[in-house]
């Protein structure tokens, strides 16, 4: 059985004449372990499903599983605490707080649940070091390039030990070096450290790192690509025949 699963989700905003259906009907399976990007042309539906997977936002109609509970039934009080627990997120913009140090961002997510500060701040130093920054764990965001910022939000993300880790355009800020290198680091997260990855990317480059590309188009799923251990030298090709 898949870690995460959505079945037949559909998201429609607004009512009657002024409705707009922004997903429509999708189900996707993500094991434990897998790197799946999301892509699609604007408007396709990509965060919002990102969104309804994350436990952000709650379908019109359609269910879905992550880690063995359906968020679409969890009360919100729980539904909060499955977030916290289970669910990481990294976010194109990396969302540091400029005051706090890589090592207190890092940290972040455990202080809000109650951890003592301590450890959780000796755990935001540890994943720190597990992304490649032990040198940058006193530095705060503004003494930080945007590659490095960015694994201090992949680091964040994972201090809880979630198991399903969604990103948003990870790499839409970056350089090309640098987006290479945090492309490598999710690849890593999934298949080293055992996590599920959901990407939504807008570059076949980078979509090339995953195992998986699922192609949204008007809502729907129009089309899966799995790749081979060094991705695919075809994908780009195929992403623009199917925007067409």
């Amino acid at each position: 059985m898949s870690l995460i699963r959505a079945e037949g989700l559909t998201k429609v905003y607004g009512s009657g004449d002024a409705a707009v259906t922004a997903l429509d009907g999708v189900s996707l399976g993500v094991d434990a372990g897998e790197l799946v990007a999301i892509m699609g042309p604007s408007g396709c539906g990509k965060s919002t499903l990102l969104h309804l997977l994350g436990g952000l936002d709650r379908p019109t109609e359609g269910r879905i599983l992550v880690d063995g509970k359906y968020l679409t039934t969890l009360p919100d009080a729980e539904l909060a605490e499955l977030r916290r627990r289970r669910i990481g997120f990294v976010f194109q913009f990396y969302n540091l707080i400029p005051v706090l140090d890589a090592a207190e961002n890092a940290s972040l997510p455990l202080l809000l649940d109650g951890v003592r500060a301590p450890t959780a701040n000796g755990r935001g130093a540890e994943w720190l070091r597990r992304v490649g920054l032990e040198k940058r764990e006193h530095h705060r965001p503004n003494q930080l390039s945007g590659g490095q910022q960015q694994r201090v939000a992949v680091a964040r993300s994972l201090i809880a030990d979630p198991a399903l880790v969604l990103a948003d355009e990870p790499t839409g800020n970056l350089d090309t070096h640098s987006a290479d290198e945090i492309a490598l680091l999710l690849k890593k997260v999934a298949g080293e450290w055992g996590r599920a990855v959901v990407m939504v990317t807008h570059d076949p480059r980078i979509a090339a790192y995953a195992d998986r590309i699922v192609f949204l188009k008007d809502g729907t799923i129009v089309d899966e690509t799995r790749l081979g251990k060094g991705g695919s030298g075809g994908v780009r090709a195929r992403i623009d025949a199917l925007s067409k």
